[in-house]
């Protein structure tokens, strides 16, 4: 009954995120609201799937909804991380400008439960960490259930925290790290300890939070009437090849999340696995890294403080 739940919360959301591609005029309403059913499988799944026909370098002669189709082909075949940087960098200034939106938002961008391990940055009260937050993070859909560690390479080393909405939808349950990891108490969301590591919600953490924030910025240029320039390349990023597009507003903060963004499309699967964010004076205020992301299965232990293998 758990697996039907989030199958069905996935298709909302797909359903969700069409309707906003459908009022930014970047979809038809037929093909925002059909199901997805040749969408990606699920990471490291062996996948069937036949290379596109057309060659990369006609891809930009095609029809906005066959660019689309293409790049989901060509990402599940591994056609596309089989291009070399000059076939890629020119692929994507070849397509139209709507293609890599929807791309990202027929995803998934997202799994019904899935752990992840990133690399984090922020500049908190304007100062830059030394080192980033390493964290280990399991998530859970339907409701939403969050388990986090902060691994020893990384800043606040042994922290603990997890969130339950169908529990304390505006709390969080956790731990510091170091001798006070003796120590756990319920903590608001937006309180001031959680403000004092980060500027997000613990909600936040998550490869779905970068799609969205994605396709958010990209319906204020739309509304704005502003254009949305970018910078393409080919980027290594911690051993994962990216194609890097770097998106910079005339008007900059507050209007837009930050004043210049590059964002890391993974090519063997459809999301984000890098963000940069600059603010108005050209600094850096956050960098994250996903440095792997596997689908899993959760049972009640994931999310319980009582778990033999966690320190609450």
């Amino acid at each position: 009954m758990k697996h039907r739940i989030s199958a069905r919360s996935h298709r909302r959301r797909q359903r969700l995120l069409g309707a906003l591609l459908v009022a930014l005029g970047l979809l038809s309403v037929p093909t925002a609201f059909a199901q997805n059913d040749d969408r990606p499988p699920p990471l490291n799944t062996a996948s069937a799937v036949k290379p596109p026909t057309t060659p990369a370098a006609q891809v930009g002669m095609l029809t906005l909804d066959q660019q689309v189709k293409w790049l989901r082909a060509a990402q599940q075949s591994g056609t596309l991380e089989k291009l070399d940087d000059a076939q890629l960098v020119a692929l994507f200034q070849s397509l139209d400008p709507l293609a890599l939106p929807r791309y990202i938002a027929e995803g998934p961008n997202d799994y019904p439960s899935y752990e992840f391990t990133m690399s984090r940055f922020e500049r908190i009260r304007g100062i830059w960490p030394d080192k980033p937050d390493h964290m280990l993070v399991r998530v859970a859909h339907d409701p939403l259930r969050i388990y986090a560690k902060w691994l020893a390479d990384g800043a606040h080393a042994g922290q603990e925290i997890i969130y339950d909405e169908s529990k304390r939808s505006d709390e969080t349950y956790g731990h510091l790290g170091g001798i006070m990891n003796v120590m756990p108490l319920w903590t608001s969301l937006t309180g001031a300890l959680a403000r004092s590591q980060s500027n997000h919600s613990v909600r936040d953490l998550g490869t779905e939070y970068v799609a969205d924030q994605y396709l958010s910025e990209g319906k204020k240029y739309t509304e704005a009437g502003l254009p949305r320039s970018v910078q393409i390349e080919v980027k290594t990023i911690d051993g994962v090849r990216v194609v890097a597009f770097t998106f910079e507003t005339p008007v900059g903060q507050p209007q837009f999340y930050a004043k210049k963004e590059t964002l890391g499309l993974d090519l063997r699967h459809p999301f984000f696995r890098s963000v940069q964010s600059y603010d108005n004076d050209g600094k850096i205020f956050e960098q994250i890294v996903f440095e792997s992301i596997t689908p899993r299965t959760f049972d009640d232990s994931t999310f319980d403080p009582k778990n033999k293998d966690y320190k609450f």
